[in-house]
């Protein structure tokens, strides 16, 4: 169905994005990354900027190459035992796995937050690894689990324990030794509090006796591992927390073997390993009962490095999509020009923009977490909203990207192929949905303020807003009423907490996303003069708390109107767009019991 007096479709006259991604600088191209640090961080990136363009070059680079290569022709195998025929496991990657792997701590993604004087926030290192899972997340996850170890061996262990292994992690020379956390077993799964690994002491030296089912990096230098001390009592009270060296001080390999490495959907360049470990000698860094809460901290640290490796996936599944519809040509003309590429480049733009919002809050949040305390309950809404939502919207991103590329993105030769099967870890890593909403449910309708806390930064967002964006506040309001309605029916029946606890998350990360990218769009606004978040945010909150009808007027989609400039990231002059966006007002909230289906 057509309408004869409809205006044409906007077409692209700017064709921003190459034929090919590959080969070209990640950080150069994504403006929207830039505007993200310039806020957050101004004297970071000030300090850092070059150091970013490097980075960006060489993950645009070498990493893409290597990581197709690694994915394709040259994954990690396994030798069980030498050349004397003695069991003796050994991993073997092909060299340029090792080379960017490697290369990727001498451009300080772990080491600049650590150095003994004057380190970096752990932003940055968070901003490389989005970097880095555009290109592969099979070098990211290792980096991720190298930042969690370090994290917990700097904050939390024993001064000689620290003393003795941090630098091995944080050094810059390309020898840094890699990290693993170790704490799934085959009957457990996300029940970490049902470990059997037992830990035994000898006078002054602890072994591990054990299998641990799913061992990411399973050549790691250190690993964190959960065991029970034999004696202590069953359940998450009874365990510690143990460093594993692959290698004993004489040189010697540590007593434990890989059983097998996965055959994986995805991230195929990663060794993923059954580990048994046969009498490991280990350093105890939290006895019972801090153990879990330990290695929750670790936890808590890569859940944000897989919310940023979910924001990334997008940023590459949008380049990919982009640089295909602006350079592919069908029935006479370039088929980024067709209305329904359009409207997908721009549902794929502006729900990377959203996700890179909540990852880079809860990065953000983890820095201030680390100087003030009372910054720690956001912390851990904010990183429970970002990891579920970021994966969820890095698969479909992933998948979208490959339908619109056509049978060309399901061929291996194409990026997209590899995208969609390694994003499709992100909603498992680190805790699946369900583990997230539960960490929701305690923050929100346990014994933390965390409802209060949530409505209360909202309502800050919202209030701050200018008059001249009354279109995103009241939309971002109506989402906000619709939240509280469902947060006070917990509080008052939390037995349906489980019940109603993704469907909570949903909408929360919903109203999060929106305020966040308001408030950078009031920002844009003020700063830069530019309207172009502002369309993003407007777009993305009508489509979330607007009025649900099927509307044929292209008057009412401006981002359509404004597309080049959209997909482009070229600044919108707000009298362009006038603050009249023909925008539906969401139908005014009735007052009735609160619900969580609100």
């Amino acid at each position: 169905m057509t309408d004869k007096h409809a205006p044409p479709p906007a077409r692209s006259t700017h064709p921003a994005y190459p034929k090919e991604t590959r080969g070209h600088n990640f950080y150069d191209m994504d403006i929207n990354l830039q505007r993200l640090l310039g806020r957050a961080a101004p004297d970071m990136l000030a300090r850092n900027e070059d150091r970013l363009k490097d980075f960006g070059a060489f993950v645009g680079g070498p990493l893409d190459e290597q990581a197709s290569y690694s994915d394709r022709h040259a994954p990690p195998r396994l030798e069980t035992h030498n050349k004397a025929g003695e069991k003796k496991t050994r991993l073997i990657f092909n060299r340029d796995y090792e080379t960017c792997h490697q290369e990727a701590y001498q451009k300080g993604t772990i080491g600049l937050a650590f150095m003994d004087s004057d380190p970096e926030p752990h932003l940055l290192s968070f901003a490389m690894g989005y970097m880095l899972s555009q290109s592969d997340i099979s070098v990211h996850c290792p980096v991720t689990m190298t930042g969690a170890v370090a994290y917990v061996l700097d904050k939390f262990a024993p001064k000689a324990v620290r003393d003795e292994y941090l630098h091995d992690m944080t050094r810059m020379d390309g020898k840094t030794k890699t990290g693993g956390t170790w704490a799934t077993e085959l009957h457990g799964g996300s029940d970490v509090g049902a470990t059997t690994t037992v830990a035994k002491k000898d006078g002054q030296k602890i072994t591990l006796h054990g299998l641990k089912w799913f061992t990411s990096n399973a050549n790691s230098g250190l690993a964190l591992a959960t065991a029970r001390p034999e004696g202590a009592p069953a359940g998450s009270k009874g365990l510690g927390l143990y460093l594993v060296p692959s290698h004993l001080k004489d040189g010697s390999q540590n007593k434990y073997n890989v059983r097998r490495l996965k055959d994986k959907l995805g991230t195929k360049g990663l060794a993923t390993g059954e580990i048994d470990l046969e009498g490991a000698e280990v350093i105890e860094v939290a006895p019972p009962p801090h153990g879990l809460k330990m290695m929750m901290e670790a936890l808590e640290y890569s859940r944000i490095h897989n919310a940023m490796s979910g924001a990334g996936v997008q940023r590459r599944a949008l380049m990919e999509a982009a640089s295909w519809a602006t350079h592919r040509e069908a029935f006479g003309k370039a088929i980024v020009n067709y209305p329904m590429v359009q409207n997908e480049l721009v549902d794929l733009t502006v729900r990377a923009e959203a996700s890179a919002a909540l990852a880079f809050d809860a990065a953000k949040t983890f820095d201030a977490a680390l100087k003030d305390d009372t910054q720690r309950p956001w912390l851990r809404i904010s990183t429970a909203l970002a990891k579920y939502r970021t994966a969820e919207d890095g698969v479909q991103a992933a998948k979208r990207a490959l339908e619109l590329v056509g049978g060309n993105g399901y061929t291996e030769e194409f990026p997209t192929a590899r995208l969609l099967r390694d994003a499709m870890v992100l909603t498992v890593w680190e805790g699946p949905a369900n583990i997230q909403a539960l960490e929701l449910l305690r923050m929100v309708a346990g014994k933390e303020p965390g409802d209060k806390l949530f409505t209360d930064k909202i309502r800050a967002i919202s209030h701050a807003l200018p008059a001249s964006m009354a279109a995103e506040k009241s939309l971002l309001d109506t989402g906000l009423v619709q939240a509280e309605r469902a947060l006070a029916h917990l509080r008052k029946h939390p037995e349906d907490g489980e019940r109603f606890a993704r469907k909570l998350m949903d909408h929360m990360a919903d109203v999060l996303s929106g305020a966040l990218l308001a408030e950078e769009a009031a920002h844009d606004l003020a700063h830069h003069n530019d309207a172009r978040k502002a369309l993003v945010a407007q777009t993305y909150l009508q489509k979330a708390f607007g009025a649900k009808e099927l509307s044929l007027s292209h008057e009412k989609e401006p981002a359509l109107q404004h597309f080049d400039a959209l997909l482009h990231y070229r600044a919108i002059a707000p009298a362009a767009l006038g603050y009249a966006l023909a925008l539906k007002p969401p139908d005014a909230p009735k007052p009735k019991p609160p619900s969580p289906e609100a």
